[in-house]
């Protein structure tokens, strides 16, 4: 949806692609809307398999082993759309070739089997209809990420390596990023913040941001003595934030029960082949050309970023990029309307900055004090995200959030989850640089 307002085609008239929005309904299951997405980009020009590896990539960033026009070809297209990442065995048509491909992950089970009458069976099990064995000349399971297709005009089976060397070859795509992509390693040297506060100060900015003692002593010591997470109870009865007492995290209402002994979640180190904690600056465009400027971005290894690299941001010079700082703060006084108020402020002000050019906004409570309270990051991150998608401005710039009040695991996915590419976690480094202070002086040996 917020891709749409972007959309122009040689094959569609402006009338036309306005008949067909919107291509994703909010009233349509997961599976319409991928239904949607595909036969529109079939029908804006775009092959049926080369469709699909835009929108169900393989796990390309850790493969060592994949070719590089492989990589080039996923990390040009990553640019203009967010792939289907969950468990899938897509079977596809377009009248001539059929085919299957599988998610990334591998989560969705696919065997195939052909036979020596030129029979092809793909079901999500071996045996899923009588077959007699001896006939059987090719059979297998198909792999996280990759395709099989059954070419009707050609009688012939194409193997995903074959179909895919096609694909990928088709456009200079390494030459396109090479020219276009940058990094922040790439950005002029700026001095960032200090991570060391002065312990008074810090303590007063900790109770602004809501910090607790379990945050200190449960969540952020055990990064600075053990260098993990901490682990939670399976058994843990802690009432949900909607009917708790106390002042809650904005994120601790965005929670879920599941069942973790058969489902536990996907683990991003341990699990990292097929994992990717890669984000992206910048702004895209219309996602029906094939051009050198989609690859015009700024590539991040991972969404955290340290003061240093924040500050990098704030004073980005490069022809191609330009950042403004949004005050995620209200007016402390009591006064009814002071919070919806700045909302709105901070919505209009990120309006006028993305119509102006700018394609990094920072949000940011930085300059929180006794007078100005900062608003919930994530609170601010949805609204200005929901905003831009109703301008149809959404695609054409990226949120960078600087925040004092994420300091776990959850805090974080939330705001990404909400529409943050990067996050700065300013008083979870004052807090930790803090920890690790005290934790040397009471135990050198740690």
């Amino acid at each position: 949806m917020s891709k749409e307002k972007l959309l122009k085609s040689t094959l569609f008239s402006d009338d036309e692609l306005e008949k067909l929005k919107p291509i994703c309904g909010s009233n349509l299951s997961d599976s319409a809307n991928f239904d949607n997405v595909l036969e529109f980009l079939v029908l804006s020009g775009r092959s049926l398999p080369t469709a699909l590896m835009m929108m169900i990539p393989e796990a390309w960033e850790q493969d060592e082993l994949m070719e590089d026009y492989k990589k080039s070809f996923y990390e040009y297209h990553k640019t203009l759309m967010e792939p289907w990442d969950g468990p899938a065995s897509i079977v596809f048509t377009d009248g001539i070739l059929v085919g299957a491909t599988l998610d990334r992950n591998g989560l969705r089970p696919s065997r195939y089997f052909l036979t020596e009458d030129n029979t092809l069976i793909v079901a999500s099990e071996a045996g899923a209809l009588p077959l007699d064995q001896s006939k059987v000349v090719l059979k297998g399971r198909l792999q996280p990420g990759k395709m099989l297709i059954a070419d009707l005009d050609e009688n012939r089976i194409i193997g995903d390596e074959e179909l895919k060397a096609i694909i990928c070859q088709r456009g200079p795509y390494r030459e396109w990023l090479n020219k276009n992509r940058i990094t922040l390693e790439q950005l002029d040297e700026k001095e960032g913040e200090p991570a060391i506060v002065e312990e008074k100060v810090l303590l007063q900015q900790q109770q602004l941001h809501g910090f607790t003692k379990e945050d200190l002593k449960v969540i952020l010591a055990g990064m600075i003595k053990e260098g993990t997470d901490p682990i939670g109870s399976m058994g843990t009865d802690t009432p949900l934030a909607v009917l708790s007492h106390r002042s809650q995290h904005l994120a601790n209402y965005f929670k879920q029960l599941f069942a973790q002994v058969t489902n536990p979640p996907i683990d991003s180190i341990r699990e990292r082949s097929v994992m990717s904690l890669n984000s992206m600056l910048g702004g895209a465009g219309n996602i029906l050309e094939t051009i050198p400027e989609h690859a015009r971005f700024i590539h991040l290894e991972k969404p955290i970023l340290t003061n240093q690299n924040l500050a990098k941001l704030k004073k980005i010079n490069h022809k191609y990029f330009k950042s403004g700082v949004i005050e995620i703060l209200f007016n402390a006084d009591g006064q009814k309307g002071r919070l919806k108020a700045a909302i709105d402020a901070i919505c209009a002000h990120a309006e006028d900055l993305t119509r102006q050019g700018c394609n990094v906004l920072i949000l940011s409570d930085r300059q929180a004090n006794e007078q100005h309270a900062p608003i919930p990051s994530l609170m601010a991150t949805g609204a200005v995200h929901h905003h831009l998608i109703r301008e149809g401005l959404r695609s054409t710039t990226s949120i960078v959030v600087e925040t004092g009040d994420v300091r776990e695991t959850h805090h974080f996915a939330t705001l990404i989850g909400y529409g943050a590419a990067a996050i700065n976690p300013y008083m979870a480094y004052a807090t930790l640089a803090d920890l690790n202070r005290k934790i040397f002086l009471i135990n050198p040996t740690i």
